[in-house]
């Protein structure tokens, strides 16, 4: 019977990866990604920080990437675009 979790951890991968012996940070990382996908609420922070409370351990690669994950992203810098072309090419 396969164990399924709640609104924050809805498939369980997040307590999953804690039970993993010698998982890596780049498999907790790949974790996170599919966590992050399979999440419906409007913060995911609010959930991250519940998850660090039930599961969080020291020195965890999933503790690390957890508490990465609490940072706001950056914001994503206009790159341009045919607007932009079009004024380069007119100067």
């Amino acid at each position: 019977m396969v164990e399924r979790g709640d609104e924050n951890d809805p498939k369980g991968l997040i307590r999953e990866a804690y039970r993993i012996e010698g998982i890596s940070l780049p498999e907790c990382r790949s974790i996170f990604m599919d966590w992050a996908l399979s999440i419906q609420l409007p913060d995911p922070r609010v959930a991250i920080r519940l998850l660090l409370d039930r599961h969080g351990e020291d020195g965890h690669p999933m503790t690390q990437v957890l508490t990465e994950g609490l940072n706001a992203p950056p914001r994503p810098a206009r790159r341009g675009g045919r607007a932009a072309r079009v004024r380069s090419e007119d100067t």
